[in-house]
């Protein structure tokens, strides 16, 4: 008996653990449709929204995407080699990056997040250089007092 109680609290805490974290995990994964492909066209109306073309090259085609007040950069690629080094690149300035295949959609965190439950893919993140901004722009006004 003195197995049965400790191995019900063990189980208990187990149920609990599932329901409340990898439970959320489960749904909100699930709420995650098959990464779309296409077009910057057909990707902007997946989106349902009005792609002013900025670039139209023959390796990246680019636009500002608005849908009401939401606004977003999409851009295609094509080969899967340009669309890494053109992330990579733009990484360096943050951002927040919602990733297909040989397509980018950049944005604010909750517009990336929002566009995810239409067109799937997965979300990376840019690098966030305001810490080193402050401390740099602080630095010269205390060196010229």
């Amino acid at each position: 008996m003195r197995l049965t109680r400790p191995m019900l609290a063990v189980g208990a805490a187990a149920a609990v653990l599932v329901l409340a974290g990898c439970g959320s995990d489960g749904d909100q994964e699930a709420a995650v449709p098959q990464t779309a492909t296409g077009s910057l066209e057909h990707l902007a109306a997946e989106a349902k929204c009005e792609p002013d073309i900025q670039t139209d090259a023959d390796e990246i085609r680019q636009a500002i995407c608005k849908n009401g007040d939401t606004k977003f950069i999409l851009a295609t690629f094509a080969t899967d080699r340009g669309q890494r080094e053109w992330i990579n690149g733009a990484k360096d300035y943050g951002g927040h990056y919602l990733v297909g295949r040989k397509w980018v959609a950049v944005g604010e965190t909750k517009v990336v997040q929002t566009l995810r439950t239409t067109l799937g893919g997965s979300i990376e993140e840019g690098t966030d250089h305001s810490a080193h901004e402050g401390s740099s722009s602080s630095s010269p006004s205390h060196s010229g007092h």
